[in-house]
């Protein structure tokens, strides 16, 4: 999740404050509401060749077989 870059448009949706200022996430973490749907894309996108002849991908579980 940490390794997919949210876009500066969107980074101010994440902003959250605490006693040291106030931060936005730049990386996309868990707990999004759509952050697992954009992680699977992710992964379909990376590894689109390999799907169902040496893994299969679910959600933030990829499989080799």
């Amino acid at each position: 999740y940490y390794q997919i870059e949210i876009s500066l448009e969107d980074q101010e949706k994440t902003t959250f404050t605490c006693p040291f200022g106030t931060f936005a996430f730049r990386k996309m973490p868990f707990g999004l509401c759509n952050a697992p749907a954009t992680f699977q894309r992710c992964m379909i996108s990376i590894f689109s060749d390999m799907i169902e002849k040496y893994l299969e991908v679910f959600m933030d579980d990829i499989t080799v077989f």
